[in-house]
């Protein structure tokens, strides 16, 4: 997270991007990019005192959360969050119907938020 070079590249190619995902302590790595100005984000609860020190004043940290979805931004809080979150982003994407038949296809209990 402390990383200028990944922080850089990270800035620059998420203006490009059309969705931005973060899993886990990823978050770190988004704050310390500058990319949650103005946006909710969750991550891995072992880490929320750390993201309190590295966001902005102007994020909104969401504890007991699976994932987060500011339209561009989606931030879930630990790995298997992540597995939802990704789940999700098929969805939003794709169609609910195509997350259901990933999910069954990954034999993975897909819960519905």
């Amino acid at each position: 997270m402390n990383n200028k070079t990944i922080t850089e590249s990270l800035t620059k190619v998420s203006h490009k991007a059309e969705l931005v995902l973060s899993v886990c302590t990823g978050a770190l790595i988004l704050a310390q990019s500058n990319l949650l100005e103005d946006q909710s984000v969750s991550t891995n609860r072992l880490v929320i005192e750390e993201l309190k020190k590295a966001a902005t004043n102007s994020c909104e940290i969401v504890e007991s959360v699976r994932y987060v979805d500011n339209g561009k931004i989606i931030t879930s809080a630990g790995v298997s969050a992540g597995i939802d979150m990704s789940l999700y982003v098929v969805g939003k994407l794709l169609g609910k119907e195509r997350a259901v038949q990933t999910a069954l296809l990954m034999e993975y209990d897909l819960k519905q938020t």
